[in-house]
């Protein structure tokens, strides 16, 4: 169906117009429609049912216009019309738990769209929605039913029409008196008799055997009624006949349990439904949590706010700076100790920038825009001294590529007192954009964009001439930060919380760290990624050609439809997990496949896979090899919500490590010229050491001082075995229940990672509980905290918010209790490796050293290395990453150097 922009606010509608929506129906349907595999959050949730259901609602609510609106629920599948017949229905499977686990959040959403929903014990939502529809009736307003069953459209009168969902919940079809006429040959008030002639195999209704559709009409037309045909039943002639004479119990049977009851007990009626809009900070909420971006974009481009987005502008005097004005500007408007916002606009990325525009403003309501490269040499040198003079405090939103572009200008960024991209991720980590434009609206409640440039109430601006609205927008952005600063740090200024200083020490700090390290790079041998891309091109076609020699012709190695008949038809392999399109044929499930099987085809499916996988990799860093010779990676700190770092562009902390095959490509990461070797550092077991630092239990600490291997030493405690007697397969088992525990990991989950039976797992983990009772009980206290604090906390007192630990959903608050159990070990390692690379830059600041920090790979650093500095930076760096943070046993941190990534490993 087409999907007209046309606004909310555009339409005037004189008469009610009530929408009401068959919520499990939809649900189930979208279910169906989108693949579970390609719909869940960051943290696992499937959401591809609750995707479904939004995006289907946004565009009705757009392409409708209703006036009224609510959602009818199923309470359970039981009801009056089970205790009448107790097979209906009976042939449907259970729902799958990734869908009824999906529920609750299509109602979370509907109570941030303010949109109620209704639901009747011992009836169906038809029930409810035909109760709704005849008050609605009698109360003379149009109503439009939304759903996806059939049994609606007996419903159909003038003035009620249903839309109904006939592929997935995207294409429509509308159905009022007519188009049932046209569609069934039976006006909408015979539907019910028709129906119960056919049948309805999805409620395991069996209909008249030989009389179908066309049949069903001609019958009910000619009698005129269902009672009439089978009152004159013996007039029907031949085998239809006969069948409907035998089956007349069931067709009786049938048009009573298709009735919908239009009279339930309901405890509101339709004209409490009249829609206002949706709630802006719940829609944030919730759409945040569901990583719902692209459907909160659709929201307001197709829909008006409720109420007005923005309550209010900044009142600004602006002005545009020519050659020679911006000095005076500075020293009247921005003298030392008053906080000035900054804004800018340019090209970023690859450890460069390049300015374009450049505005600045004050609380007291100045503000000037200026074009960086039309500086005079007088302007040019005061905007460099004011940008880098530690005492003129300046307020920018996300400054890491500020830093990188003033770099390449030749100016240096200091005094800066707040980045507000970083201010709003440690106040809310588990936001997906700290977008300013947004975080405006959320904190300030007011609209950045200038919509009329002459005279909006918002600006005034003084002698622009021929200024452009972009450069108004960047003067008001400039205003904003200062605003939000302030917004936010009252919201981070909440008793006992070390957020604030976490700002200050550590964050903003880092930003010049990670600048500088992007800004240098690490230098790549683009004649070997090459040679590794033809290397890697010639596997791909490799397996292919052996997969095809398999099966005896070619086929689409890509194709999941051709995967399925080849796998599940021609080979008659076990199924694997059953999807909408058939059974899934992703990595994991043909991985254990093959180990069930032993299948050659396999075997080539799953190398090819992989050396796809590896060439697209090494395509990915020959195309961002720099003109300098070096890749420039970018680092994020406010992507991952427990604090660890991000890279993108390309993505250096997920080059393969793994497989010896992978670990090729390191090589390609070499020490560049004027340097002798890469130097690697990282931290030996970070995450159990936190586990035995945050627990205090005795045998773990003893086994991380006993001087043993971790792993055996803890094999040792738990299958009370000396540690040199600790078998290869024990000291797997206890590694994986080691690391396992630590991010939440369940008994089933051991059990698949370890390929042994459940009820084994679980007496493994009795067993490792048993001697490790501390443990036990730090994980049993961390969760219990976290539900009553709504927050974990890591050593550093960074928070992670887990409202979801006291969720009605079962799944949902399952996810948020790993999260609690994973956030402080994960979060606390990221916290300590910042430490310790802001404590290596002072250092090196600090020393002679010409060597250089190059990249952050989680629990690693790599250097290069300076001719003759070996010795000495790695006194360093062990000496800075070693005391980063004091734990209950030493931080222990191993080194290696080569002439290459690969080399250097350890």
């Amino acid at each position: 169906m087409s999907y007209p922009t046309t606004r909310v606010a555009d339409v005037v509608e004189t008469k009610p117009r009530l929408l009401l929506l068959d919520g499990h129906s939809l649900a189930y349907r979208a279910f169906h429609a989108l693949p579970p595999e390609n719909f869940s959050t960051s943290t696992g949730q499937t959401t591809n049912a609750v995707f479904g259901f939004t995006s289907m609602l946004i565009n009705v609510l757009r392409d409708e216009k209703p006036t009224h609106i609510a959602v009818a629920f199923d309470v359970s599948r039981q009801s009056f019309r089970t205790e009448q017949y107790a097979d209906y229905k009976a042939n449907r499977s259970k729902s799958p738990s990734e869908f009824t686990g999906q529920i609750p959040l299509v109602k979370e959403i509907l109570d941030a769209l303010r949109i109620p929903y209704v639901e009747a014990a011992g009836y169906e939502a038809d029930d409810v929605i035909a109760t709704l529809t005849a008050q609605a009736r009698e109360a003379g307003m149009e109503v439009l039913i939304c759903t996806g069953d059939r049994d609606s459209f007996q419903l159909v009168r003038e003035g009620v029409t249903v839309l109904y969902f006939v592929r997935g919940v995207s294409e429509m079809a509308r159905r009022d008196r007519a188009a049932v006429q046209e569609k069934f040959g039976v006006p909408p008030e015979r539907y019910r008799d028709y129906a119960a002639l056919i049948g309805d195999p999805s409620d395991n209704l069996p209909g008249v055997p030989g009389v179908g559709p066309k049949t069903a009409a001609k019958w009910i037309t000619e009698f005129g009624s269902l009672d009439e045909l089978v009152e004159k039943c013996d007039q029907i002639k031949g085998k239809a006949g006969e069948n409907l004479r035998a089956k007349l119990a069931d067709v009786l049977r049938n048009y009573e349990l298709n009735r919908l009851v239009d009279d339930v007990s309901l405890p509101i009626r339709p004209d409490a439904f009249g829609w206002q809009g949706w709630d802006r900070e719940r829609v944030h909420t919730v759409f945040d949590a569901l990583e719902f971006t692209v459907l909160r974009n659709r929201l307001y481009e197709y829909l008006e706010a409720p109420e007005p987005e923005a309550e209010g502008g900044f009142d600004l005097s602006g002005e545009v700076l020519g050659a020679g004005a911006v000095a005076g500007w500075l020293d009247f408007h921005a003298p030392a100790g008053v906080p000035v916002g900054l804004a800018l606009t340019g090209r970023f990325g690859r450890g460069t920038g390049e300015l374009t525009g450049f505005a600045v403003a004050t609380a007291e309501g100045a503000a000037a825009w200026f074009d960086p490269v039309a500086l005079d040499p007088a302007d040019e040198a005061a905007v460099g001294a004011w940008l880098g003079d530690p005492e003129r405090p300046k307020v920018i939103h996300d400054s890491k590529p500020a830093r990188l572009a003033f770099t390449a200008r030749g100016w240096e960024l200091a005094g800066v007192s707040v980045d507000t991209a970083l201010s709003a991720y440690l106040a809310r980590p588990d936001q997906r954009t700290y977008n300013l434009t947004d975080l405006a609206l959320r904190y300030l409640h007011r609209e950045l964009k200038v919509d009329n440039p002459v005279d909006d109430g918002q600006l005034t601006f003084d002698g622009l001439g021929d200024n452009t609205e972009a450069e108004q927008n960047l003067m008001v952005q400039a205003r904003a930060t200062l605003d939000l600063a302030d917004a936010i740090a009252a919201e981070l200024a909440r008793e006992d919380d070390s957020t604030p200083q976490l700002l200050e020490t550590v964050e903003l700090p880092l930003v010049e760290v990670l600048a500088a390290m992007e800004r240098t790079g690490i230098a790549a041998d683009t004649e070997y990624l090459s040679e590794l891309e033809a290397h890697f091109a010639a596997e791909v076609k490799a397996a292919a050609q052996a997969a095809y020699g398999v099966i005896g012709r070619e086929f689409n190695l890509g194709s999941p439809k051709q995967l399925q008949e080849i796998l599940f038809g021609e080979l008659d392999l076990p199924k694997t997990k059953k999807i909408k399109t058939g059974y899934t044929t992703d990595a994991d499930s043909l991985q254990d496949l093959f180990v069930k099987t032993q299948h050659p085809v396999l075997e080539h499916l799953l190398r090819h896979r992989d050396v796809a996988k590896l060439k697209s990799t090494v395509d990915g860093l020959l195309k961002s090899v720099s003109d300098d010779g070096r890749i420039h990676t970018t680092f994020f700190q406010t992507v991952a919500a427990t604090g660890r770092l991000s890279s993108t562009d390309p993505n250096l902390q997920n080059v393969p490590i793994r497989t010896e095959e992978g670990r090729r490509i390191r090589r390609a990461f070499i020490v560049g010229p004027g340097y002798e070797s890469l130097l690697t550092a990282d931290y030996s077991q970070i995450e159990m050491r936190i586990m035995a630092h945050l627990s205090q239990d005795e045998l773990l600490i003893d086994a991380f001082n006993s001087g043993f291997d971790f792993h055996s030493a803890t094999a040792s405690s738990v299958f009370s075995v000396a540690p040199e007697e600790v078998t290869a397969d024990q000291r797997r088992k206890i590694k994986a229940m080691n690391y396992g525990l630590a991010y939440g990991l369940s008994e089933f989950g051991l059990s698949q990672q370890l390929g042994i039976p459940t009820a084994e797992a679980r007496q493994l983990k009795e067993e490792y509980f048993e001697r490790f009772g501390g443990v036990r009980d730090y994980l049993r206290s961390v969760v219990g905290q976290a539900s009553r604090d709504g927050y974990t906390a890591t050593v550093l007192g960074r928070r992670r918010y887990l409202p979801d630990l006291t969720s009605d959903n079962r799944q949902r608050r399952e996810m948020a209790e790993r999260m609690a159990l994973n956030a402080p070990i994960q979060g606390s390692a990221a916290d300590i490796i910042k430490v310790a690379m802001l404590g290596i830059d002072t250092a090196l600041a600090g020393s002679d050293l010409k060597s250089r920090m190059l990249l952050q790979v989680h629990d690693e650093l790599v250097f290069e290395v300076a001719p003759g500095e070996r010795e000495a930076l790695e006194e360093l760096v062990r000496t800075q990453m070693g005391g980063a943070y004091a734990l209950a046993v030493p931080l222990s941190v191993s080194v290696g150097v080569g002439r290459d990534w690969h080399a250097a490993d350890h």
